[in-house]
């Protein structure tokens, strides 16, 4: 695992468009403002690009790179999906070490941590209006929040970039492969409830 995904604060800053199909962020140390990460979708196909600008784009598949310094670190895929998102995610060596599934919660935006063989790890549940998260492992250990980071009422009404803070728990040790699945489960929340 890379080193770089041992920061526990991480900020998510999705660039900035009116129309733009391919989703793209980078991701900095909370701290020291310092750029650590980028977040690319490099392949689009010309059919989901024109998909991402119709009713259907949260069925749109969706194939993004985690990088720092040209080296993939986590890459996360979902296919085209109907009811029931399924994401797939790879570590830098494209090892799949886990999927986040969304499951039905009244009024809570939640998805299912999920290990290679299927057997759940945790859930990542939102609070009523979906601007915050927590991580949490299945005894209710919480390893991560997520905060969606308002960014002003022009900013938000006008274009579809979403801000995330991500804060790890001091108990989730350096190198632990979750961090890999932390990592994509902010990316989740964006690509799968938000984008739509």
């Amino acid at each position: 695992m890379n080193a770089i995904l041992n920061k526990n604060h991480l900020f998510i800053k999705e660039h900035t468009g009116i129309f733009k199909a391919a989703n793209n962020y980078d991701i900095f140390d909370m701290v020291t403002k310092e750029p650590l990460m980028e977040c690319r979708e490099p392949n689009l196909g010309i059919f989901t690009k024109i998909f991402r600008f119709t009713k259907y784009k949260a069925m749109t598949p969706f194939d993004i790179y985690i990088s720092t310094n040209g080296f993939t670190v986590v890459n996360i895929k979902r296919g085209v999906t109907f009811f029931r998102s399924v994401v797939a995610v790879y570590d830098e060596t494209g090892t799949h070490v886990g999927s986040l599934r969304k499951i039905f919660k009244l009024f809570k935006p939640s998805f299912e941590m999920l290990s290679p063989s299927g057997e759940k790890l945790g859930e990542l549940t939102g609070n009523f209006v979906g601007w915050e998260f927590a991580l949490t492992t299945t005894d209710g250990q919480e390893l991560a929040k997520v905060s969606k980071k308002w960014a002003g009422i022009g900013k938000e009404l006008f274009t579809t970039a979403d801000n995330y803070a991500c804060i790890i728990n001091d108990s989730v040790r350096a190198n632990d492969p979750i961090r890999v699945m932390i990592l994509a489960s902010v990316m989740c929340i964006d690509m799968v409830l938000k984008e739509r």
